[in-house]
């Protein structure tokens, strides 16, 4: 059943376009595939997500993916190089320091949105 099934996100884009190039410049991804429906990228992780074209991008006020790494900071400061800005949320039991989020028995977290709105997390590999 589904227990043996693989996943695969969807991520909303409402220029694909734009949404490509981001994804490239700014987090080093290229697509795995390309049809007709958008642009299937799979990591060296095993992780594969699907790009695909709606007006409705980057309308979900929630986190729709996660990055699990093993280092959050250094992970946040590689990708402000490439000009990616982080996103502060009030949460209770938090810390900051800067752009990372640290929470008791959870790891630690950063948060930004790609080109299109959509909001993407990176977490601690351990606790992810």
């Amino acid at each position: 059943m589904l227990n043996d099934s693989k996943v695969t996100a969807n991520v909303p884009a409402s220029d694909i376009d734009r949404a490509r190039r981001f994804y490239a410049d700014k987090l080093g991804l290229t697509p795995a595939d390309e049809n007709p429906a958008g642009l299937v990228y799979t990591t060296s992780g095993g992780t594969t997500f699907f790009l695909y074209e709606t007006e409705y991008a980057g309308l979900a006020g929630h986190t729709i993916a996660q990055w699990h790494v093993s280092d959050v900071a250094e992970e946040v400061r590689g990708l402000k190089s490439k000009g990616i800005e982080f996103e502060h949320y009030d949460m209770p039991d938090v810390t900051w320091d800067g752009d990372v989020a640290r929470m008791e028995g959870m790891g630690s977290a950063a948060w930004f949105k790609d080109s299109e709105g959509n909001i993407m997390c990176l977490d601690d590999a351990a606790t992810g």
